[in-house]
């Protein structure tokens, strides 16, 4: 079984923070589904085939043409993720539970939000908008847009999403953690601090330190359906999905397809329901892959709705 977020946790982080990692874990799936490896440093370089060797028959006594595969050098690069919280020590010493309450729920805020945003730079990267421009690249910036992507043909803009299958594995798509995979969440502090008028006052204060980058090593290990959108006609289907799977080559399929629940809401719309009563379609949760694997649906918070058609 590939090691996740979570299985480095509880390798490297206090007991506090893989509990709230795994809580937050229920809102942001990547988290434990994506794999991960950790790396001694920052930045490592790895080898992304981009082409494969010419193979050919010849006749007797005739020579072959010397051929390689196409590779590019590419450098992995871990990007600082380093929330913080802080509030007026009074202010949590006097709430209706008690400052360790208060302090929890801090903490369980900050987690949440991390994971969140580690998601939604998974797949939108530095995006100004649904990235961040600070993080690491994400798969909008590392997948083939030429010819692994299917276009639904939404035409409003501001209401499109994007479906992405993906190929997980170390030769493949996986998540990165610098300095040996890091994941520290501070103890509780008091400090000082002051106001808008330079008036000093105590706080409690936590930070989370994480080093964050993404590895995608074959560029056909990722395919998108982008501009679905709520345009009549231009939702999600099985027969977008299917020409999505399609995208990838023999002997290749996705570990899973991560979409909004709008997306999976369209998908089960759009099918027939053929129970004996006519209740409607369940809603679907995995579909059959090429070699009759089921392939699982996975919604997830980190994709919005409100794409533009140009992202």
């Amino acid at each position: 079984m590939a090691i996740t977020l979570l299985d480095i946790a509880k390798r490297n982080a206090a007991d506090l923070a893989v509990q709230l990692l795994d809580e937050a874990a229920l809102y942001a799936p990547e988290a434990k589904m994506v794999p991960a490896r950790t790396i001694r440093g920052r930045t490592y370089n790895t080898l992304v085939r981009t082409a494969n060797p010419t193979v050919a028959f010849r006749d007797a006594n005739e020579g072959t043409a010397i051929s390689a595969g196409v590779y590019e050098n590419r450098l992995v690069q871990t990007y600082i993720l380093n929330p913080q919280w802080e509030c007026d020590k009074a202010v949590a010493d006097s709430a209706e539970d008690g400052a360790n309450a208060y302090i929890a729920d801090e903490a369980q805020a900050i987690v949440n939000a991390s994971l969140q945003t580690l998601g939604k730079v998974f797949y939108y990267g530095t995006h100004a908008t649904f990235g961040d421009a600070k993080g690491c690249p994400g798969l909008l910036q590392a997948y083939d847009s030429t010819n692994m992507v299917v276009d639904a043909g939404g035409t409003t803009d501001d209401t499109c999403s994007s479906v992405w299958a993906v190929v997980f594995g170390p030769l493949d798509v996986q998540l990165v953690f610098g300095q040996s995979g890091s994941l520290d969440l501070t103890d509780v502090d008091e400090v000082r601090l002051v106001d808008g008028s330079s008036n000093p006052y105590t706080a409690y204060r936590q930070e989370l330190l994480a080093y964050v980058g993404l590895q995608v090593r074959r560029i056909k290990a990722v395919a998108r359906i982008k501009k679905i959108t709520e345009d009549s006609g231009k939702g999600l289907t099985d027969t977008l999905i299917a020409t999505l799977l399609a995208k990838f080559p023999a002997g290749i399929q996705p570990n899973a397809i991560f979409m909004t629940r709008r997306s999976q809401g369209q998908l089960q719309a759009s099918r027939t329901a053929t129970t004996p009563t006519g209740a409607p379609a369940p809603f679907p949760r995995f579909v059959e892959g090429v070699g009759g694997e089921n392939i699982p649906l996975v919604i997830t918070e980190s994709l919005s709705d409100i794409e533009k058609l140009t992202t």
